[in-house]
C-alpha cells in the first residue's frame, strides 16, 4: 500500500453551503474553562474534556449550562482510564458519494488535521452525473472508484473491496471528522472478537427547524459511554428482534477486513437508492448473529450536516421507515429469527398506534408531525421487499 499524500487544504477551499440564519446554536464548552454560559436562543451546548466531547445539555432561550455530575463522573473515569494510542497496522478509509461534490470537498479537507492519517482514502462515486465528483477526488490525492450501480451498499462493497488496510473505516460525505477520529475509530478494535465499531456523531450546525427536529427526534448520537454489544446483547433482545440499529450511524462505522470475509458483504438491497436504510444496521445484526461484538467508541467523533428543508427531513423519515421494514425481513430471510417478524407486525403497529391516540388526545411532538411519512414508509418496506426477497446471496 502506497502512503496517502493529500493535497493542501487550501486547494480543497469552496463557496460556502448554506447561508441560512441559525435556527439554534450549538456551543462547544471546554469543562477546563469557566462554565458560566446562558443561552439567548435554542441552543444545544456539548461539553468537552481534553479535547473530546463528554456530555451535552439543551437549553432554551434564559436558561444556564450546567456540568451536570454525571458528565464530571465521566470525564474523571476517563482520565483514570486507558488512553487510546496509535496502531501500526494499515488503514483504510472508504467515502461513499454521489452528486455532491462541495460536501465532499469539505469532508476530505478535514482528513489533513488527523492525529492518525489512513494509508488510503478511497472515494467511491455512486453513478454521479457528471465529472466534478472525480475532480474533487484527484484534487485531493485520494482514490477514485466508479460504481454504476445506484445503492449506497453497491457502494460500500466496491470500496470494501478495494480497501488495502486490515481496518476499514466508512464515513460520508455530508461529516466533518474530529481530530482524533481516525485514531481513536481504530484504537477501539483492542480485542479479537470485535468486528465493528461505531462512533459518536454531532450535529455540524442546526441552521434549520428541519436540523433541529432531526437533532432531537432522530439524532445519530449514542451518548458518550463506551458500549459493548454481543451475544449477551443478541440473546437478550431476540425475542423482539434485536435492535441492531441502537448501535450507531452509518456516517461512522469500521470493520475489521476479514469480517467480510467471515459473514459476507453488505446486503445491496438496502439503504439509499434501493429500500432507503438500514444496510449498516443489518450487518451489525448479523456481525452479532455471527457471535462477534460491535463496540460503540464515542471517543471517535465526527459532525454531520442533516439535511436543511422540512420537504428533505420528511422524504427522510419515510426512506428510513422504509428501509426499516426492509431490513427487518431480509434479517428473517437470513436468520430465520422470527423476532424481527415479531418487531414488524406486532410491535411497529402497536407504536403507531400510540403515537396516534397521543396525537388525538391533543399531546403532540415532533414524531407525531410525520406519523404519515413513517406508517406510508413502513408499509413501502415490506412491499419492497416482497418485490426482491430473491436478492439475498
Amino acid at each position: 500500500m502506497q502512503p496517502l499524500h493529500l493535497a493542501d487544504p487550501a486547494s480543497l477551499a469552496g463557496e460556502p453551503l448554506s447561508a441560512a440564519l441559525p435556527f439554534a446554536d450549538i456551543v462547544r464548552l471546554p469543562v477546563e474553562k469557566d462554565l458560566t454560559f446562558t443561552a439567548e436562543r435554542k441552543t444545544l451546548v456539548i461539553f468537552e474534556a481534553d479535547r473530546l466531547p463528554v456530555g451535552q445539555q439543551w437549553l432554551e432561550d434564559g436558561e444556564a449550562a450546567d456540568l451536570k455530575h454525571e458528565i464530571a463522573t465521566r470525564i474523571a473515569a476517563r482520565r483514570t482510564g486507558s488512553t487510546p494510542t496509535l496502531v501500526s497496522q494499515p488503514i483504510s478509509v472508504v467515502i461513499c458519494t454521489r452528486d455532491r461534490p462541495d460536501e465532499l470537498r469539505r469532508c476530505l479537507a478535514s482528513f489533513h488535521d488527523q492525529t492518525r492519517m489512513p494509508d488510503e482514502i478511497i472515494v467511491v462515486d455512486n453513478a454521479s452525473r457528471d465529472e466534478r465528483t472525480r475532480a474533487v477526488v484527484m484534487a485531493a490525492g485520494a482514490t477514485y472508484i466508479r460504481e454504476d450501480r445506484p445503492g449506497l451498499d453497491y457502494a460500500r462493497n466496491s470500496g470494501a473491496k478495494a480497501a488495502g488496510g486490515e481496518i476499514v473505516l466508512y464515513t460520508d460525505d455530508d461529516t466533518e471528522l474530529h481530530e482524533c477520529w481516525v485514531e481513536n475509530t481504530v484504537a477501539a478494535f483492542n480485542a479479537p472478537e470485535i468486528m465493528a465499531v461505531t462512533g459518536l456523531v454531532l450535529p455540524a450546525s442546526l441552521k434549520t427547524e428541519a436540523q433541529w427536529i432531526f437533532e432531537k427526534e432522530w439524532s445519530f448520537g449514542r451518548g458518550y459511554d463506551q458500549i459493548d454489544y454481543g451475544s449477551h446483547f443478541f440473546e437478550e433482545t431476540r425475542r423482539d428482534g434485536c435492535p441492531a440499529w441502537i448501535i450507531g450511524a452509518g456516517a461512522n462505522m469500521a470493520f475489521r477486513r476479514a469480517v467480510f470475509d467471515h459473514i459476507g458483504f453488505f446486503d445491496e438491497r438496502l439503504d439509499v437508492g434501493q429500500a432507503g436504510c438500514s444496510g449498516d444496521s443489518e450487518y451489525w445484526y448479523r456481525v452479532l448473529a455471527a457471535g462477534y461484538v460491535c463496540r460503540y467508541e464515542p471517543r471517535a467523533v465526527m459532525f454531520h450536516h442533516h439535511r436543511l428543508e422540512m420537504a428533505g427531513l420528511a422524504s427522510q423519515v419515510y426512506h428510513y421507515m422504509r428501509g426499516h421494514t426492509a431490513a427487518l425481513m431480509v434479517q428473517h430471510q437470513r436468520t430465520g429469527e422470527l423476532g424481527n417478524l415479531r418487531r414488524l407486525f406486532l410491535k411497529l403497529p402497536l407504536h403507531y398506534v400510540g403515537l396516534l391516540t397521543t396525537r388525538l388526545f391533543g399531546s403532540s411532538s415532533e414524531k407525531q408531525r410525520f406519523l404519515g411519512e413513517q406508517v406510508r414508509g413502513a408499509a413501502a418496506g415490506v412491499w419492497f421487499f416482497l418485490r426482491n426477497r430473491k436478492g439475498h446471496r
